[in-house]
C-alpha cells in the first residue's frame, strides 16, 4: 500500500503543503516546515503528538488528508473550539474502529526507523524476535510445561519467553541447582552411614533377631557348669575331708588318752598319800571308764554326721560327676553379633530414606532438566514453521542473529539493511518510511539508507538540515 497524495493545512507551523507519492527529501534550515510535515502524518497515523500546539497558531481548525493507492482515505482534524475529527474510509465505506485499523497498518519504527540503531541491544533483540510469526497462547505453555510457569514475563515474544524458561537466571535452572546440591549433601550422608554398615547388612534379618533366647541358653550353661565344678570339687576333696574328720578324731583321743593317763597318775600319786580315800577315789576311777565311753561314742556319733553329710551333699551332684563343662564362647559370640548388627538398625534405616528423598529429588531434578531442554529445543521446531521476515535470521540461547552475527557486530549497511526490514514488517501494510534528521548521518550512510529504501520499493519522506533559508522538497 503506497500513499498517493498527503495534503496538510494549518497543521504545526505549515499553513498549507501538498505531496504525492514520490519520495523525497525535505530540506532548509531550522522552523522552515520540515519537521512539521514529518510530524504531521505521524498525527494523522497515531493521533498522537509530542508537540503542545497541534493546531497552527491564530487557527481554530488544522486539517491532514492522506490516500493511498488501494483506495484507503485518511481524514484527520484537529480543532480548538470543538471536537477532534476523524475519518477513515477504505473505498468509500468508513472503517470500523478505525485506530485499530490503523494501527495494524504500519510499525512504530516506520515513523522513525533510525531510532532503532539507537536503541540498546535488549531492545534491538526485543523487536527483531516480535517480528517471527508464530501462533502460540498459554494453553501451549501449559503443554510443553505442565504448568505455566508464574516468574516468566508473557508480554513478549515466545522466544524471548523460552529462553527465560531455560535461562540460568529462571526458577527451573535455580529448583534444578538447588535439588542437586540437596541431592549431593544427602549421598555424602548416605556414603558416610554406608560406610558404617558392614557389607550385605540384612535389616530384616537383624531386626527380628533375637539375643534373649541366646542369653537364657547360656546362663543355664553357665550354672550347669557351676554345678558340674561344685560336683568335681567336692568329689575331688571328699577323701580330704574325710581324712580331716579322722585327724579330728584321732586328736580328740589323743588328748583324751593324755588327760586321762595324767589324771590317773594323779590318782595313783593321791592313792599313795591319801590311804583313807582309796576307795573314793577307785570309785571315781571306775566312773572314769564310764565317762570315757560316753564320750568316745559322741566322738564316734559327730565323725559319722559330718561323714553322712557330707556324702549327701556329694550325692546331690552325682549327675554331674561324668559331664564335661560346656562352652558358650560360640552362642556369647552370636549374641555379640546380633547385638552389634542391631545397633545399624536405626542408621541404616535412616539411610534408606536418605535414598528415597534422593530419588524423589532426582525425579524432580529431571523434570527440571527436561523442561529446560524443552525450553532449549522448542525455538528451532518454531523457527521449522514461523514465518521469518528477515533474511539469514537465526536464533541462538534466545538471541537473533543476522547470518550468525548479533546485532552489534553488524556493519554500519548491514545495520541499516536491518533498520529498514525491521521498520516494515507489515508487507501488505503501509509501505512509507519516515526519517527525521538525516544530517546526523554520514553522506554515504544517508546515501546508502535512501538506496535501501527504493531496492526495498519503499516511499520515504527524509528531512534534512541544511542552510537554506527556504524549504526545499527534493524528489529522489
Amino acid at each position: 500500500m503506497r500513499i498517493t497524495k498527503v495534503k496538510i493545512t494549518n497543521l504545526f507551523g505549515i499553513t498549507e503543503s501538498e505531496l504525492d507519492g514520490e519520495s523525497v527529501e525535505l530540506s532548509g534550515k531550522n522552523g522552515v516546515g520540515k519537521s512539521s510535515v514529518i510530524d504531521a502524518i505521524r498525527y494523522a497515523l497515531t493521533n498522537k503528538s509530542d508537540r503542545k500546539y497541534i493546531v497552527r497558531r491564530g487557527e481554530t481548525e488544522g486539517e491532514i488528508l492522506i490516500e493511498t493507492d488501494n483506495g484507503l482515505r485518511i481524514n484527520r482534524k484537529a480543532r480548538t473550539a470543538q471536537a477532534d475529527y476523524k475519518s477513515v474510509k477504505q473505498n468509500g465505506r468508513e472503517v470500523g474502529s478505525p485506530e485499530s485499523f490503523l494501527r495494524d497498518i504500519f510499525t512504530p519504527l516506520q515513523l522513525n526507523p533510525v531510532e532503532f540503531l539507537g536503541m540498546s541491544e535488549k531492545q534491538q533483540n526485543a523487536i527483531i524476535l516480535d517480528m517471527i510469526e508464530y501462533s502460540w497462547g498459554l494453553d501451549d505453555i501449559r503443554e510443553w510445561f505442565g504448568e505455566i510457569p508464574s516468574w516468566i514475563n508473557y508480554d513478549q515474544n515466545i522466544l524471548s519467553i523460552l529462553n527465560d524458561i531455560q535461562s540460568e537466571n529462571g526458577e527451573y535452572f535455580q529448583n534444578r541447582q538447588n535439588i542437586n546440591r540437596d541431592i549431593r549433601n544427602k549421598r555424602a550422608f548416605i556414603e558416610e552411614i554406608a560406610n558404617t554398615i558392614p557389607a550385605n547388612y540384612d535389616v530384616d534379618k537383624w531386626e527380628n533377631a533375637n539375643a534373649g533366647e541366646l542369653y537364657t541358653k547360656i546362663e543355664r550353661i553357665r550354672k550347669s557348669n557351676e554345678d558340674i565344678r561344685k560336683a568335681q570339687a567336692l568329689l575331688e576333696n571328699r577323701d580330704n575331708k574325710v581324712r580331716a574328720f579322722d585327724a579330728e578324731r584321732e586328736i580328740a583321743k589323743a588328748s583324751l588318752e593324755r588327760e586321762i593317763t595324767s589324771r590317773r597318775t594323779q590318782i595313783d600319786s593321791d592313792i599313795t598319800k591319801l590311804e583313807a580315800q582309796i576307795k573314793a577315789l577307785q570309785t571315781a576311777k571306775q566312773s572314769l571308764d564310764e565317762k570315757m565311753k560316753d564320750r568316745l561314742a559322741v566322738i564316734e556319733e559327730s565323725y559319722k554326721a559330718n561323714v553322712a553329710k557330707y556324702d549327701a551333699e556329694v550325692e546331690n551332684y552325682a549327675e554331674y560327676r561324668d559331664k564335661e563343662p560346656l562352652s558358650t564362647k560360640e552362642l556369647e559370640e552370636e549374641a555379640a553379633t546380633i547385638e552389634a548388627m542391631k545397633a545399624h538398625i536405626n542408621e541404616y534405616n535412616r539411610m534408606k530414606s536418605l535414598q528415597n528423598e534422593v530419588d524423589c529429588l532426582t525425579a524432580e531434578s529431571q523434570m527440571y532438566t527436561n523442561r529446560i531442554e524443552k525450553a532449549r529445543l522448542l525455538p528451532g521446531e518454531i523457527l521449522a514453521t514461523a514465518k521469518i521476515p528477515i533474511d539469514g535470521l537465526t536464533i541462538k540461547e534466545g538471541t537473533p542473529l543476522i547470518h550468525g552475527l548479533p546485532v552489534s557486530n553488524l556493519s554500519d549497511g548491514e545495520k541499516l539493511d536491518l533498520c529498514i526490514d525491521v521498520a516494515i514488517q507489515k508487507p501488505n501494510g503501509l509501505q512509507i518510511i519516515l526519517i527525521d534528521g538525516v544530517e546526523k548521518l554520514s553522506t554515504s550512510v544517508r546515501e546508502t539508507l535512501y538506496k535501501k529504501c527504493k531496492d526495498k520499493g519503499l516511499q520515504f519522506i527524509a528531512t534534512r538540515t541544511t542552510d537554506d533559508p527556504d524549504l526545499t522538497v527534493i524528489t529522489l
